[in-house]
């Protein structure tokens, strides 16, 4: 796998680089700016891209924008974003051509690295990886009257890893039921939420995401 990042903290960016180089990942470029990392993908055509949310010159979001201009250059390239903060329209942002090959991570999971590097084969086998920090924050942000309060704490944490974008076998692992099972609270859920039932992943973490944020 070839990967570029674009991380403007110098030692976290040095700390990826060695994390992938011990995994065998090849990293073509590691920059710390967004149009150092646009140049990057056009010159590497990466397998992947790592992009920090906030970087140069004013650390709001334009690692986000260039990781949109990334893919609007290179369709369907695997994005994997890091941000210190938990701010859901970046996530939605992100998610919003609906090609899957995309995460969204808080900074603190690089330091899990198991969790990360399964993040980041994921997002590049397609799939779509939601921070469970950024899933529970958003759980709790919701009206008295909205059905996301009439899930079972089963169901939530069900939830919780559809949004990580893990598929029924990988759910009913991590929780040690059957599949039989999950594949029932998911049901249950799609039917309180008002959603329809797919088990294309992407879909099935957007539409989920598009609840949480309705």
């Amino acid at each position: 796998m070839r990967v570029v990042i674009a991380e403007d903290d110098a030692l976290l960016r040095e700390g990826l680089v060695l994390l992938l180089a011990n995994e065998g990942i090849e990293v073509r470029a590691a920059v710390d700016n967004g149009d150092d990392l646009l140049a990057a993908i056009s010159a590497e055509r990466p397998d992947a891209a790592i992009v920090d949310v906030r970087l140069p010159p004013s650390f709001t979001d334009e690692g986000l924008r260039a990781a949109v201009e990334a893919r609007r250059r290179l369709p369907r390239l695997p994005i994997l974003v890091l941000s210190a903060y938990v701010e859901d329209s970046y996530a939605t942002d992100l998610l919003a051509d609906d090609a899957g090959g995309v995460g969204y991570l808080l900074k603190e999971r690089v330091g899990r690295v198991e969790k990360f590097l399964d993040a980041l084969h994921r997002v590049v086998d397609g799939g779509t990886v939601l921070d469970p920090e950024v899933v529970a924050q958003l759980m709790v942000r919701r009206r008295a009257d909205d059905p996301m309060r009439t899930l079972t704490p089963r169901e939530r944490e069900v939830l919780a890893l559809m949004a990580e974008g893990y598929a029924n076998g990988a759910i009913a692992e991590q929780l040690s039921v059957s599949e039989t099972a999950v594949s029932k609270h998911i049901g249950n859920i799609f039917a309180k939420l008002g959603l329809q039932p797919t088990d294309t992943g992407h879909r099935r973490v957007l539409a989920v995401l598009a609840h949480l944020r309705s």
